[in-house]
């Protein structure tokens, strides 16, 4: 029930339910944390566990959203080139000051301050997705596409490595 979900997975559900999205914030007995727990949990491949890494760019302060496949590394030095700035990856009180999320929890829409938001082109393969929505132990479906409209996120080659 929506009521009884913790307080920052219900502002992703009514942040969902205002833009007209129709998706339901789950919450599961685990963490989803690992992303084999993740994926087996809500009974789909780890690539369509989406990741959402908030990352800070160096001169400017910005708050820098990745949405990546978590099968994906992401490759830092391609997101600094597609904001010409060099970036590091954000402290939990930036995370926190930024989103309004924990790390582990951040899901890819509904925060404090509007992120300049780069989604991964490899998420565009799959029908849907998932995504953390608000807490480690919750989370939300969407398709790839609803997601980068829903974002206005730039979906880009981010990948390096395969983990």
């Amino acid at each position: 029930m929506k009521s009884q979900l913790p307080e920052s997975a219900r502002r992703v559900q009514s942040f969902l339910d205002s833009q007209g999205i129709d998706s339901l914030v789950i919450e599961l007995p685990e963490s989803t944390r690992p992303a084999a727990e993740a994926a087996r949990a809500v009974g789909c491949g780890v690539a369509h566990i989406a990741k959402s890494l908030v990352f800070r760019a160096t001169r400017t302060g910005r708050s820098i959203l990745v949405i990546s496949s978590r099968a994906n590394r992401v490759d830092e030095a391609a997101i600094a080139r597609l904001i010409s700035e060099p970036i590091e990856k954000a402290s939990p009180e930036f995370v926190r000051e930024k989103t309004g999320y924990a790390i582990g929890g951040v899901p890819p829409v509904a925060h404090i301050h509007e992120p300049v938001i780069f989604i991964d082109q490899d998420l565009q393969a799959y029908s849907e997705i998932w995504a953390a929505a608000g807490t480690p132990r919750t989370v939300f479906r969407m398709t790839p596409k609803a997601l980068a409209e829903l974002t206005g996120g730039v979906v880009t080659k981010i990948a390096g490595e395969k983990k």
